[in-house]
């Protein structure tokens, strides 16, 4: 099959298109960045910016396929907050993924949203239908709520086959972001004070190869599970105080943990019902958090060190 995947030179983005490639099948990665984890990834990659469409126009006669990933994304929320034109590029991206899917009659389209469209209404499990515009919390999760409206657009007035995946605090190896594992990970390791910003935030982690089962069965099960949105997150949840104790004892740090108040437009509490996945796709995930944490930091430290000597290098159009 030929799969074009957007942000191919991010985290999530790097190990799918390795799975992908893996299995044979002819992959085509577009990004802005180029791909710092993986030559061979890099050699299938095309650098663009997905926010014009110009250069997008430029490279569509070579951009044919039979499914198209959009994985691209800026998503630092708090990031957003304070720079909500950010927010505005996330959905341009999305519409000119659409766009180019349209116009190359490229026939399915599976979209990464998150977890942050449903807001914090405070339940104990999230369901997809659970979604509240009223919920809206941060201009990240208003840039998801719209892409997903645009996708289920494309797919009522052009045909467009489409999925939606709802990911949720996606971690593991090629992550060398500010995001809240990897920047533990780098605090401890330099014995650096390790900051919680809202000591009650409890999350539903999700070690990468996780998400990775997910988007392959939503591939492989596409006629089945096609129109429907689903959540592929493990299932179970976790404090951001109880994350950084592991990593502070795994890494027999002397960081000292310190309590700051909630940052605006962050989620509280989210606990993930992957129920829908499990049954329509035969979703299993196999990394408990504990040892998805002592394998992400094995990596890391491998692969960098605090220092963060790959820093500075342009940052991949991300996903969720």
């Amino acid at each position: 099959m030929r799969i074009i995947i957007t942000g191919s030179s991010g985290t999530i983005g790097t190990r799918l298109c390795e799975k992908l490639l893996a299995e044979g099948h002819d992959v085509c990665g577009l990004d802005w960045a180029p791909n710092k984890w993986n030559a061979d990834i890099q050699r299938i990659t095309t650098e663009i910016d997905l926010r014009n469409w110009n250069q997008i126009d430029t490279a569509r006669s070579g951009l044919q396929a039979d499914l198209l990933i959009h994985l691209a994304a800026n998503a630092r929320v708090y990031e957003l907050v304070e720079h909500p034109d950010r927010a505005r590029d996330n959905v341009l991206t999305t519409f000119n993924a659409l766009e180019l899917a349209r116009q190359n009659a490229i026939p399915r389209f599976l979209f990464a949203s998150s977890r942050e469209v449903y807001g914090n209404v405070h339940a104990e499990v999230y369901t997809e239908d659970m979604t509240n515009i009223d919920e809206c919390e941060s201009p990240y999760t208003a840039g998801k709520i719209a892409g997903e409206a645009l996708v289920q657009s494309y797919r009522r007035c052009y045909n467009l086959e489409t999925i939606i995946m709802r990911f949720s605090n996606v971690y593991g190896m090629y992550d060398d972001s500010n995001r809240v594992i990897p920047l533990f990970i780098r605090q401890a390791q330099a014995n650096e004070p390790m900051t919680i910003f809202g000591k009650e935030k409890f999350l539903d982690f999700t070690y990468i190869d996780d998400t990775i089962q997910g988007i392959m069965l939503c591939i492989e099960k596409f006629d089945d599970a096609k129109s429907e949105t689903y959540n592929i997150a493990f299932g179970e949840g976790n404090s951001i105080v109880r994350l950084a104790e592991i990593v502070k004892e795994q890494l027999r740090s002397s960081s000292p943990i310190v309590i700051s108040t909630m940052r605006t437009g962050e989620i509280t509490r989210y606990v993930a019902d992957s129920t829908k996945a499990r049954r329509a796709l035969g979703y299993n995930p196999q990394t408990p958090f504990d040892e998805g944490i002592k394998k992400t930091i094995q990596w890391y430290s491998e692969h960098l060190s605090h220092d963060r000597s790959l820093a500075g290098s342009k940052a991949g159009q991300r996903s969720v």
